[in-house]
């Protein structure tokens, strides 16, 4: 059975995913932040260091939410960033925060379902996706749609929540994500569900080597898993 936000709603995992982020989008990139004391910013910045030997000059921001990714992939000088996101929430915040910051002309924010891409096949050098696979309501579609749509050589760059195993990084993070985290997103969101599905989505998701085997499956090759900050997330790289 697939991990939703509202589990009392009979919505599709898509549907229920688009109205949690809408309901969140005023407090998200504060939240983002916050709960993470600003170690998410590191992580998307190398991340993105990690492309710089490909030089892409197209580049898909799938899941882009309010652009942060986008943002941040501006420092490879691409001619075009695309950001695509199903919470319309969270791309009228982005829309305007890239009007703020006069990137509107470089960064295009798009409504996009990740798993339905409105490109043609071969149409970006990199994809990248910023903690947004999980939550996909069908995983294999969504990565098999992200390579249809890399020219061939691509590159997609994946940050995802994972798990840590070692003692006693395993414990703590387990108590923070169960005990800390749905308490302050509740305060600060009004929505206690997003952040209770936060670490029920991160706990059903195949993290790891198992990610891995999935991205070699919908046809990646050159497949890496690189974890950081102890196993708290991990990038995954592939190529198409």
């Amino acid at each position: 059975m697939a991990v939703v936000p509202y589990k009392e709603n009979q919505a599709s995992k898509k549907e229920q995913v688009a109205e949690m982020f809408n309901n969140i989008s005023h407090k998200y990139d504060f939240l983002n932040h916050f709960l993470s004391l600003g170690i998410d910013i590191l992580w998307r910045k190398k991340a993105i260091r990690m492309l710089k030997p490909h030089q892409p000059k197209q580049i898909l921001d799938i899941a882009t939410g309010t652009g942060d990714f986008a943002i941040e992939a501006l420092a490879l000088n691409p001619d075009r960033v695309v950001g695509v996101d199903i919470s319309a929430g969270m791309l009228e915040i982005g829309k305007q925060k890239m009007e703020k910051k006069g990137l509107d002309h470089i960064i295009d924010m798009q409504m996009g379902d990740s798993e339905k891409l409105l490109f043609e096949d071969n149409t970006f050098d990199a994809v990248i996706v910023s903690f947004g696979v999980r939550n996909f309501e069908n995983l294999k579609q969504g990565l098999s749609d992200m390579h249809r749509v890399l020219r061939p050589g691509g590159k997609v760059v994946i940050v995802e929540f994972s798990q840590p195993r070692t003692f006693p990084m395993k414990q703590l993070y387990n108590f923070y994500f169960k005990s800390i985290l749905p308490v302050i997103g509740k305060m600060v969101s009004k929505d206690q569900s997003a952040y209770t599905y936060l670490p029920e989505s991160v706990a059903a998701f195949p993290d790891g080597e198992r990610f891995l085997n999935i991205l070699g499956e919908v046809g990646f090759n050159k497949t890496e898993c690189k974890p950081l900050t102890f196993g708290i997330s991990s990038i995954y790289i592939g190529q198409k």
